[in-house]
């Protein structure tokens, strides 16, 4: 009886996150409501202050959820290669809620702020490990071209979502690719 207790309250908490991240993402942290989520989950409001104390701890919640997730799957990739890995993770769904909070992260005293700079961190930290700094220009370190690398693609993320038709995203990532100092294309 406690363990189908316990199955049903992680399939709720589950149910919870799932709708909130789509949510947040489709609207915004700030505007989506307990009745919004709940609605979506098919369970009742007052499950998520029991799950999470409240709307921010959700939010919290919801990022560390998807922060595992994106990271996880960036970690698996199949390739190597830096700007393969980063362009998997802007075509990753979980990328979209990232970029629709990223508004609310920049505001001073946002409550999801550090979790960003853990996401921002944690990315150039596996690019930078998978960037031979002999193949970068004189003068060039891995850890700011690692910042480039991010900033570029958290720029034409944002393009394409907001115009998705005007940005071909394999036309950028070849692109980019030519832009790359030479031992980074294809980098191993």
């Amino acid at each position: 009886m406690a363990t189908r207790r316990m199955e049903r309250t992680q399939e709720s908490r589950r149910l919870l996150l799932t709708a909130a991240a789509g949510l947040f993402a489709e609207k915004g942290y700030r505007r989506t409501s307990f009745i919004d989520i709940a609605d979506k989950a098919g369970i009742s409001r007052g499950s998520i202050p029991w799950h999470f104390g409240n709307k921010l701890g959700l939010l919290e919640a919801v990022i560390d959820d998807q922060l595992q997730a994106v990271l996880g799957r960036f970690a698996e990739g199949r390739s190597d290669d830096p700007l393969d890995r980063v362009m998997a993770f802007v075509r990753l769904p979980a990328a979209r809620l990232f970029i629709t909070l990223l508004a609310e992260a920049v505001e001073a005293g946002s409550p999801i702020r550090e979790h960003y700079a853990r996401l921002h961190a944690a990315l150039r930290h596996e690019l930078r490990a998978r960037i031979p700094a002999a193949s970068l220009p004189a003068g060039t370190t891995p850890e700011a071209f690692a910042v480039v690398l991010v900033g570029a693609v958290i720029g034409l993320h944002a393009q394409w979502r907001v115009a998705p038709e005007a940005v071909d995203l394999d036309v950028v990532q070849a692109t980019l690719r030519t832009l790359l100092p030479p031992g980074l294309n294809r980098a191993s």
